[in-house]
Parts: C-alpha cells; structure tokens; sequence
C-alpha cells in the first residue's frame, strides 16, 4: 500500500509530464488502495482493538475466533464501517467546499467582490502582496483557511491579470491562510479537533502561536518581497458584462448579495458552536439561504432575459468539480492509509525512535504536506493521552505546538493543505512549479515560526518567569 500511494503521488506530482489529470491519478489511487486492503484486511483487523470491540458488540461477547464466518465478518466491518465512516468525513469536507465555492462564485457572478477590489488603489505589487497577505492572515483566522483562500483568489482574479504573476500571489496566499488558521481554534481542520477534544483552549492557543504564525508568514513575504517590483496589470473587463450585470443588478441588490454571501461564511463557525454540527450544515444553511434570495430578486425582473440571470443553477456549472473528484481521491487514499494501520505505525515509530516532542512535531508538521494532517493529528491524539500537567496537558507545549506544525506545515506543498488544493483547482497551479518556487519559502517561514515556538517556551518563559 506504501508503494502505490508513492507511485500515485508521484503521478499527481508529474501531472504535466505525464498529461493525466491529477483527479484521474487520486481516482484510481483511492481505488487500487482500498481493494489491496479489504483483500488483506483480516491479520490487520484481527490485531486491532477497536475491530475486536465492534466484534464483540454486535456478536454479543463471543470471541472472535468461535465463529467460523471470520473473513466475512472483516468484510463487512471495512465495507460498512471502516469506508462508510472515512466517506462521512471527506464528504463533510467536500459538501463544505462545494457550498463555500458556489457562494462565492455566486457573489462573484453579480460583481460583489468589486466593492473591495474598487477600494484597492494601488499598483504596486509589493503593496498589493502585503495587503492581500495581512487580509488573508487574519480573516483566516475568523472563517477559516480553505473558505478564506476561496474569497481571495477571487479577489485577485480581479486585481492581477497576468497569470505567473497570479499563482506567485495565490500561492502566497496559502502560507499567509495556513498560517492564520494555525494560531486559532476555529482557523483550520486540526485546531478545530484538538479544540473540541480539549486539547487546546480558545485562551490558550491565540496568545502562545500567534507570533509563531505571524512569523511563518511574515518570512517568507519579506524574501519574496526582494525580488518583487513593478505595477501590476489588471484584467481588462468585458464592456458587454458590465453593461449586462448593471442592467440586471442594482448597486443596492449587489451589496445585498455581498453581505448575505461573506455573512453566511463568517456565520458558519458560529454555527457550529451554538449546534456542534459539522461546518458543512452551516455552509449549506448560508446557500440556501442565498438561492432563496436570488430566486426572489429574479422572481421581480421579469423583463430581464433568462440567459442574463446569474441564478444559482446557472453558477454551479462554473464550479471545478475536478477539484472535488481530486480531493475525494486523495483523501479517501490516505483514508484507507489510516484503516490499515499505517499512519498509527508511523506515529508510534515516531514515538519509539524520536524522544524529542518538539522534534515530534516538526517531522509530522513535514509529513502533513505529503498527507492528509487530520489523520496524523488524530494519531496523535489517540497516541498520547491529555494528563493533568505537563507537555500534554490542556494547553500544553506538545498540544500547542502540534496544532502550529500540523497547520502551517501543509504550505510546504502544494496539496499538503486544502489551501493549497482550492488554489491547485481554481488557478491550475502546476505541483512542480510550486515545489520549485514556493515550496522553499514555505518551509523557511515553518522553521522561522518553530523556532520561535521553541524560543518562546524554553527561555523567554522561563526568564520571565510566565
């Protein structure tokens, strides 16, 4: 299995050189990598303590070999257990990234983004990266990394017209919204979980990784800041659009839509806490909200040609539903990893042979831009109990500083985040041209920040006697 998912992983990574999209790579790979496991699923499953309970349960306290159906019986817990639970946990990713994508296609459809973009006079690109990136660092925080970088690559589609220049943005897009996610409890997948298992607390985490985040992005933005110079060029619009959306569109309805779109992504954290159900409910609840409001506005303009109408319909079809196949793929891949046992083995060879928890860290923070983090984090977790005090205690050094490698350490590579993976999608970035020219800043400003965190616990802590 270690195997295929390196070959897999090289093919997504040669995507270019080999001319196949990277969706039909992670397709086949999720495919070929759960039929090699349910076909030796039985001495994995035999030594597992939680297929040993399941058993127990549903066969009422009878010791797994008394029954002679065994092989049937691991079939069915991998078939209706083990790829119907790991199904549940990409597809809330994926319904969460489909609701997000379609609002803010929807808002983009009716030019709703111009009331930031006709506020952003300047040229300069130095400026303009430095703006976008501070923008992206802190309202990653307050929505989240993957529905942040989703606004604001469409922001820049409106600022920058020239495409290299554009994937340098985006890109630096990703490390500043990874970097913003980290330092919050609601600002990425892995703070959330550490957040609800009582890992980490909302107190605890922004005051000790905020300056380690900041720095990871900050880095990387003055280095890049050496070579940039110049205007930038913004992307001429088609005189028969605007004529089209002014007609159909007040500047009131636009703004109406604009604040209903932004809101409903700022009030899906909210939601969650009120209701504890997944973000993908909220997400959802906000579209909906949406469509209802489009639908009604349309509803009135009778006058207007249909073609005309931006409808919600009529948006879906811009959404990169190979973008979704592609994150469906790769992590049910690393979904199938994590059943077989192999991310746990990982762990705990990182535990056996690596003494040190800051050293610890900062290997899974490098290993979450190869894999999927949320395993990795949740090995961890199950790993390592929460003590009374201590390095794993709530708040405690390792805890914390895993929910900064875990979040930031997704930037070094491109589909190590998904960031990373929306800007893969929706400006088609190459996997080698970021290797080649982001991928170094991204891990410079990941040990800039670490080192920080190691500083700040170990002698500035200390000295001052926090």
């Amino acid at each position: 299995m270690i195997a295929v998912f390196l070959i897999g992983y090289s093919s997504i990574a040669m995507e270019h050189s080999l001319k196949v999209n990277k969706a039909a790579s992670a397709l086949l790979l999720c495919a070929i990598l759960w039929t090699i496991y349910v076909l030796n699923a039985e001495p994995i499953l035999l030594a597992s303590s939680e297929f040993i309970e399941h058993f127990k349960l549903s066969n009422l306290g009878e010791a797994v070999g008394s029954l002679p159906d065994i092989h049937e019986k691991v079939i069915k817990y991998v078939t209706e257990v083990q790829i119907i639970e790991g199904l549940g946990d990409v597809a809330s990713t994926l319904f969460f990234l489909m609701g997000a994508m379609t609002i803010v296609e929807l808002i983009d459809a009716h030019r709703g983004f111009s009331i930031i973009t006709d506020r952003i006079t300047t040229k300069k690109k130095k400026e303009l990266l430095w703006m976008l990136s501070i923008i992206t660092f802190f309202m990653s925080a307050v929505l989240d990394n993957l529905t942040t970088t989703i606004v604001m690559v469409m922001l820049l589609r409106k600022l920058v017209a020239d495409k290299a220049e554009r994937w340098k943005f985006a890109c630096l897009i990703v490390i500043a919204a990874n970097a913003g996610g980290a330092f919050s409890p609601i600002g990425d997948v892995t703070t959330i979980m550490l957040w609800v298992k009582g890992n980490i607390t909302t107190a605890g985490v922004i005051p000790n990784l905020f300056v380690p985040s900041l720095i990871a992005m900050i880095v990387p933005l003055l280095i890049e800041s050496l070579s940039v110079k110049g205007e930038v060029t913004s992307p001429k619009t088609s005189a028969s659009t605007t004529a089209n959306t002014t007609d159909v569109i007040t500047d009131r309805e636009r703004k109406t839509i604009f604040i209903l779109g932004i809101g409903a992504l700022i009030f899906v954290p909210i939601f969650k806490t009120i209701t504890h159900l997944p973000p993908f409910i909220g997400v959802l609840f906000g579209l909906g909200v949406l469509w209802v409001y489009t639908e009604m506005l349309y509803h009135k303009k009778k006058h207007v040609p249909e073609n005309a109408k931006a409808r919600i319909t009529v948006v879906l079809k811009k959404v990169d539903f190979s973008t979704i196949l592609f994150f469906l793929g790769i992590l049910m891949a690393v979904n199938a990893l994590q059943c077989a046992g192999i991310l746990a083995e990982l762990a705990n060879f990182l535990d056996q042979t690596v003494s040190n928890p800051y050293l610890i860290d900062i290997i899974i923070g490098v290993l979450s831009s190869i894999v999927d983090n949320v395993p990795l984090v949740a090995g961890c977790m199950g790993m390592y109990d929460i003590a009374p005090d201590g390095l794993f205690a709530t708040d405690g050094v390792f805890w914390m500083f895993l929910a900064y490698c875990a979040g930031v350490g997704g930037s070094i590579l491109i589909i190590g985040s998904a960031a990373g993976v929306v800007v893969m999608g929706l400006e088609k970035v190459d996997f080698g041209w970021y290797l080649k020219n982001i991928s170094l800043l991204a891990l410079v400003g990941y040990l800039a920040g670490a080192g920080f965190f190691i500083l700040q616990e170990e002698v500035i802590r200390p000295l001052f006697g926090l």
